[in-house]
């Protein structure tokens, strides 16, 4: 799942001073170029942000042309076969665009609960720690709860199981461990109601959904689709 660098350079080539050609006798002929071009100049001071994995990084400008020198994002051919057939039936399609859909939101799991990790190691006052947890509870709710009612059912619990991808805990873990067994117990059946299971672990290597999932959100994190 680790994101992989991937680089593909542009090069600018120009010929200066003499070139010798063969005509179709096998005679030499020198041709002097008569123009002298104008000195290149290479800008790679101002990179642009990432446009779906593509970052141009520098530009060479000569003779009043400019080419463009852009990281590229890898294409690995087998993955996008893979989304490719996934993506061919309806009920693939629209499991890509629900795992798309979540996908800020998983992102947004995993790095609000490393945030929240560092920040309780330098607590050891258990009086502290729960004082910190019921603000960001507040806050994520104030910040996110008007946005995450508008997923549906389907979304919903593809996000449940993208937040274990994401935190390597279920969704229960998390609350359980951040907020105590008795709000992850209450969480736990509230969401049943909705037909959620907090408990519901990630999968990829014996669900054949949660596998496609995996196909669909690395090459989301290649920025690839």
């Amino acid at each position: 799942m680790k994101r992989i660098a991937l680089i593909a350079l542009i090069a600018l080539m120009t010929t200066t001073g003499f070139a010798q050609m063969m005509n179709r006798q096998g005679k030499t002929i020198t041709i002097k170029r008569t123009e002298t071009p104008k000195s290149s100049v290479v800008d790679f001071s101002n990179p642009t942000e990432p446009v779906h994995g593509t970052v141009v990084y520098g530009r060479i400008e000569e003779n009043g042309d400019t080419t463009l020198i852009v990281y590229l994002p890898e294409v690995d051919i087998d993955l996008m076969q893979r989304y490719l057939q996934i993506t061919n039936t309806n009920q693939g399609r629209r499991l890509a665009n629900n795992v798309k859909k979540v996908f800020p939101y998983a992102k947004l799991a995993g790095a609000k609960m490393q945030e929240y990790d560092s920040l309780l190691a330098n607590i050891p006052n258990k009086t502290e720690r729960n004082r910190l947890m019921k603000q960001a509870e507040k806050e994520l709710t104030d910040q996110y709860t008007e946005e995450l009612k508008k997923l549906t059912i389907s979304q919903g619990l593809i996000l449940i199981r993208l937040i274990d991808r994401e935190t390597s805990q279920t969704s229960y873990q998390v609350v359980q461990e951040l907020r105590g067994n008795v709000r992850a117990f209450f969480y736990q059946g509230f969401a049943r109601l909705w037909g959620y299971n907090l408990k519901t672990e990630y999968d990829p290597h014996n669900n054949p959904e949660d596998d496609e999932i995996e196909t669909i959100m690395t090459l989301l994190e290649r920025g690839v689709i």
